[in-house]
């Protein structure tokens, strides 16, 4: 089992929707989530399309990267620009990519819907190439 990391800055709206659509649609991956500088919970408007995409796990949570930073990571890949550039050095040599998507965060659902199918065509088909 591949092990990826999606790592942002506040891992309440983009990480986690990279983590639960990863480990939804790629088989073979496991998929993780934290953040920079986390804020402390999910986002509702993330948690309510990851439902009615049928991706939600009560187990997604906003965590900081400390928490899974000793993971075996086949790769980490950053979805925000603030993320990127302050992407830890990992305690194992890791592959880093960049994918980087605007952020919902106080915007209404729709923009969280639309977040969604892009990174159903665009992230994903990258995360799979890569690992």
């Amino acid at each position: 089992m591949k092990k990826v990391l999606v790592l942002c800055t506040g891992n309440s709206c983009r990480s986690i929707l990279g983590e639960a659509l990863i480990n939804k649609y790629l088989d073979g991956v496991k998929a993780y989530s934290a953040g920079t500088n986390p804020a402390g919970k999910v986002n509702e408007n993330a948690k309510k399309v990851l439902m009615a995409e049928n991706a939600w796990n009560d187990s997604y949570y906003s965590k900081n990267l400390d928490e899974v930073i000793d993971e075996n990571f086949d790769l980490v890949v950053t979805v925000c620009d603030s993320a990127k550039e302050s992407c830890p050095i990992f305690p194992k040599l890791v592959k880093t990519i960049h994918i980087g998507f605007e952020d919902p965060d106080g915007k209404d659902y729709i923009e969280f819907e639309k977040l969604v199918e892009e990174m159903k065509e665009e992230f994903l088909p990258k995360i799979k190439k890569f690992i």
